[in-house]
């Protein structure tokens, strides 16, 4: 930038380096997504397609910056886990969640007719987004877990809701006061009972909701190439190894995907 008598405007930027050393959380969340969802007719309680759009956005997002070790997203929300070391954007928080946030929003719009090619997108959708910085593995472990939680919570409520309103004949008013003060023991024994479902038997999508990570895969590749012993090209079947982001739908609040996965939080495997 050229030097101008104006450039001392720069002075007023705030700095917001988050802390070295610290996981970095993006975390994004739809805007008004229970008016959006309506707009635009979504299945309830959930909507496999729109969930997979959310799910292939994180996707793009992943690769776009790949210091991203590990996301978790479920219902109108992702949140993405950028490593410890990460110098993206000189760690600045600003920087990080605008990138993200507008990414993320805008492979929403471009990736729209492949999972509704029969609904045309009525307005724009919008996300707010926070970075939130952890110390520790033990906290990160805990603010994941406590995302899946909530998933399985908002997941059970709104199952047996929907199922009170479009199967049992409910008001929306009424099938909320069925459910105020029950547990979850309860809910599973409303569905079981009255709808005949086991709830622990829901796609693990709904249930669990989706976790992104990067794994290496062995790819098979021809190969073409010159022949030592004369100018024929021949063909070679090669193997590369490359890092992919795997998407599962699985418990993260235990341990046994931990141990499956240390390299998430930069652990070597044992």
């Amino acid at each position: 930038m050229a030097n101008s008598k104006y450039e001392y405007v720069r002075h007023f930027e705030t700095q917001d380096r988050c802390l070295p050393n610290c996981w970095i959380v993006v975390r994004l969340d739809g805007k008004n997504f229970h008016k959006f969802s309506d707009s635009h007719e979504f299945s309830k309680p959930n909507d496999e397609a729109a969930l997979n759009l959310m799910n292939c956005c994180a996707v793009y997002v992943m690769n776009e910056f790949q210091d991203i070790t590990v996301a978790y997203g479920e219902s109108d929300e992702y949140s993405f886990v950028f490593r410890k070391g990460t110098t993206q954007f000189s760690r600045r928080a600003s920087k990080l969640m605008t990138n993200v946030v507008s990414l993320f929003a805008a492979s929403y719009v471009f990736n729209w007719s492949k999972f509704f090619p029969n609904k045309q997108l009525m307005y724009p959708p919008a996300f707010d987004c926070r970075v939130v910085v952890y110390p520790s593995d033990e906290n990160l472990r805990d603010y994941l877990s406590w995302r899946q939680a909530d998933c399985h919570i908002n997941n059970l409520y709104n199952t047996c809701f929907w199922k009170l309103v479009l199967q049992g004949g409910y008001s929306t008013k009424e099938a909320e006061q069925k459910l105020k003060g029950t547990y979850s023991s309860d809910k599973n024994e409303l569905l079981f009972s009255q709808f005949d479902i086991n709830y622990n038997e829901l796609p693990q999508l709904f249930r669990k909701g989706t976790v992104l990570f990067w794994q290496k895969v062995e790819e098979k590749l021809m190969k073409h190439f010159k022949s030592k012993d004369s100018e024929r090209l021949e063909t070679k079947e090669v193997t590369r190894v490359r890092n992919v982001v795997v998407t599962q739908h699985i418990d993260i609040i235990g341990d046994e995907f931990w141990k499956l996965h240390p390299e998430i939080l930069g652990k070597a495997k044992s």
